[in-house]
């Protein structure tokens, strides 16, 4: 009678018990919030601190930015010094030490890819130049799936006791990863664009097409009448298949060049959640695809 009491009295005690906390994710980027949720399923709270329609390039530190760090149990940002003008101010300002440079809770994506564009030294001279590489690897297919184990490690790190959870959903995510790939291999390829930033550089390699100028003489610098004028000739007689550019780089450019010169112009989504139904990162590549596919 006294072990059925003692059995009954751990099972209400057991159930009684919280579940264990979740981790709180803080992510600088949607995209990243969105593959941080792809892995870590129910076990995370994710915070994104950039809306979908911001340009990362210019963002400034928010008193609810650094409330959000100061709770957080890992930061994951997009590094290649994208983040360089808040996340630093951030960090510090939130005191809290789990998501310091070089500990656990402190993750920059971007040392798990190859990055390309490095510069080494740069000045202002040369425009927004990131020295140690392009940053915008987040369209790209051989990239992303890096990025993913990398998180499920980090977050394996912090929560030992759901590693298998954490690898059962990177598992996932390669295997659709794996199957977009075929989807969207070869619908590309041979194809030229003009663009106006340096932003799809990566998505290029992978896919097979090609830039072949940009809008920007230097990024981050407005273009002048004359390289304007001689970018015009160019698509004129080379005849790409499109101007790309995004929803915060240089539109009206694009739209003189378009108009001056009759190309197609297509303004293709950047982020998860700039438009609607691209609610994760698999929908932000096929729209990206589809668009480009048009052309």
């Amino acid at each position: 009678m006294l072990k059925k009491m003692f059995l009954a009295l751990l099972a209400v005690l057991f159930l009684a018990s919280p579940a264990p906390a979740e981790l709180k994710v803080v992510a600088t980027l949607p995209w990243i919030g969105s593959v941080a949720r792809d892995i870590g399923g129910d076990r995370v709270s994710v915070t994104e601190l950039l809306k979908p329609y911001q340009d990362p390039h210019y963002i400034e530190a928010r008193p609810s930015m650094i409330a959000a760090a100061r709770k957080a149990d890992i930061v994951m940002f997009n590094g290649l010094d994208l983040e360089i003008g808040y996340l630093p101010v951030i960090i510090e300002s939130s005191r809290n030490p789990g998501i310091q440079p070089g500990k656990a809770g402190f993750l920059d994506c971007s040392r798990f890819i190859d990055p390309i564009e490095i510069h080494g030294r740069a000045d202002r001279s040369q425009g927004d130049v990131h020295p140690f590489g392009n940053p915008h690897y987040h369209l790209s297919v051989s990239q992303m799936g890096k990025v993913a184990r990398g998180i499920a490690e980090a977050l394996s790190a912090l929560d030992s006791g759901n590693r298998g959870l954490y690898m059962a959903n990177l598992a996932s995510f390669e295997k659709k990863l794996a199957e977009k790939r075929k989807e969207w291999d070869g619908r590309l390829k041979g194809k030229s664009y003009v663009a106006f930033h340096r932003f799809f550089e990566y998505l290029a390699a992978d896919l097979g097409f090609r830039i072949t100028g940009y809008v920007e003489q230097r990024p981050g610098i407005p273009p002048s009448s004359g390289h304007m004028a001689e970018l015009a000739d160019s698509i004129s007689r080379e005849k790409p298949n499109a101007l790309i550019t995004t929803s915060y780089h240089g539109g009206k450019a694009v739209d003189f060049l378009s108009k001056r010169t009759g190309a197609k112009a297509i303004v293709l989504p950047h982020e998860v959640g700039s438009r609607e139904g691209i609610d994760d990162w698999f929908g932000l590549m096929d729209r990206v695809v589809k668009d480009l596919s048009g052309t």
